[in-house]
């Protein structure tokens, strides 16, 4: 790691001591003197506590790690998990120390959220800091590809895309001069030594395939000569229709193939009690008024039925009638002159000027969470497509079918990273259908809480995608 880097790194790390004894002496002035502030003996105590208790739950929820790769609303789902961790630890520390330390009934409702509000702020700001550094060209780690493969190139956009991932391609090593995405070509595998030897490189990604175990061996081997760090993006696709784990036994590394999450009895349950209390949460809190003006905000603007039901596909490829706001005029085609599904494109003339705006916000979707109360629908999970989509998408998509192994949800992993709208363009069904994939095999009550989040985050920013 690049030295500036290591030392945002640990500035990262040690903030949080400071934010803890911020949040401490908030909450005791606003709980009106939890702990006697005279007897410094036991406010050093406390904070010691507190901070012993914050460093070791973060360890454990992972908010210790380099998270620039991630969205914030997956960094919110990590200080989360970490301040639920952070309180179960500090009580008992204090059940142990209760006749010491003797604290006010407030103190606690005042200090985690407080605690909770000052380290989102400031990872919030800091992130945006870092980014401006990143898209500024400084603080970047110099990186090289080997290979020229799909996930090569996956990479070298995705890189490319998000500069706030703090990585800069200087060029890739392949066996053949070939194209890749206007990434400048080093030369062969084998010129790996020398240019480790003459350019500054702070990591190498390896990027080839499996079959070729000699070169990654070998590439691996000239890392380590030269002191550099070495990641590899594994040729997993083959392997993609069972949940993946690699662990190691001895010094072996072992891939696990395992049922897929959702197949838990106990997972199901967890998550079937997410869908129904969260549905009924939107139901009382506001569907019961909302649902109601937007019908008669569609009544009013044009003529037709208020929803729109459409057969779509799915657990297990069951048929399902999917609810909708309807957004477009009625009797609007459904296929094209050749039989085809006309899906909703850009400026597409059959919607409705309120429908315009419903859909760019998701409402058109509200009328779903009645389908997952009746159980054939999740709040998170693959979007259902209607029968033509999946029937033409049977035989051009790899692993299509796949995506059924689960409930479909009103949103999902795909969604949420910007796979939405039609899927004309090439291979966008496909990218749409890897990340579906990943979620199913991939999936947590954590993951499901930060789509929902990062769901709501698109809503108010707005989805370009969105029409």
């Amino acid at each position: 790691m690049t030295r500036p880097y290591f030392l945002y790194n640990g500035f990262r790390y040690l903030i949080d001591t400071p934010l803890l004894i911020l949040s401490f002496w908030l909450a005791d002035y606003y709980s009106n003197g939890a702990i006697d502030s005279e007897q410094d003996s036991i406010v050093f105590i406390f904070l010691l506590i507190s901070i012993i208790s914050w460093y070791s739950a973060a360890q454990v929820s992972g908010l210790t790690k380099d998270l620039r790769s991630n969205k914030f609303a997956e960094e919110i789902i990590y200080v989360l998990v970490t301040l639920i961790l952070f309180a179960i630890i500090l009580t008992s520390f204090l059940f142990f120390f209760r006749n010491t330390i003797e604290l006010s009934n407030y103190f606690l409702f005042i200090y985690l959220p407080t605690l909770f509000t000052l380290i989102l702020s400031f990872r919030y700001i800091f992130r945006k800091y870092l980014h401006s550094i990143f898209y500024s060209g400084r603080l970047q780690e110099q990186i090289i590809l080997i290979g020229s493969t799909p996930a090569a190139k996956d990479f070298y956009e995705t890189i490319n895309l998000h500069t706030y991932y703090g990585y800069k391609c200087i060029g890739f090593l392949d066996d053949e001069k070939t194209k890749l995405n206007g990434c400048t070509y080093l030369g062969k595998i084998n010129d790996l030594n020398s240019i480790l030897a003459e350019s500054k490189v702070d990591e190498v990604i390896i990027a080839l395939p499996n079959a070729k175990h000699e070169q990654i061996s070998a590439c691996i081997e000239a890392c380590d000569f030269h002191g550099k760090r070495v990641r590899m993006i594994p040729d997993l696709y083959l392997y993609a229709s069972s949940n993946i784990s690699i662990n190691t036994i001895g010094l072996l590394p072992v891939i696990n193939f395992r049922s897929l999450p959702q197949d838990r009895w106990g997972n199901k349950m967890l998550k079937r009690l997410f869908d129904v209390l969260f549905s009924l949460l939107f139901f009382i809190i506001m569907g019961w008024w909302l649902m109601p003006i937007i019908a008669l905000i569609i009544k009013v603007t044009s003529k037709g039925p208020i929803f729109f039901k459409q057969e779509r596909w799915g657990l297990n490829n069951q048929k399902i009638t999917c609810y909708k706001f309807r957004t477009m005029y009625y009797g609007s085609p459904e296929t094209d002159e050749n039989g085809g599904f006309l899906q909703a494109t850009k400026n597409d003339s059959r919607i409705t000027p309120i429908g315009k705006i419903f859909r760019e916000w998701n409402i058109d979707e509200l009328p779903q969470f009645w389908n997952v109360l009746k159980g054939n629908m999740s709040v998170v999970g693959p979007r259902p497509h209607v029968t033509p989509l999946n029937i033409s998408s049977i035989q051009n998509v790899d692993r299509y079918m796949l995506r059924h192994l689960v409930k479909p949800g009103i949103t999902g992993w795909a969604q949420v990273n910007g796979c939405r709208g039609e899927t004309s363009a090439p291979g966008s069904m496909q990218r749409r259908v890897n990340y579906d994939l990943y979620y199913i095999h991939s999936w947590t009550f954590w993951l499901d809480c930060q789509i929902v989040l990062q769901t709501v985050i698109l809503t108010i920013k707005g989805d370009q995608n969105a029409y």
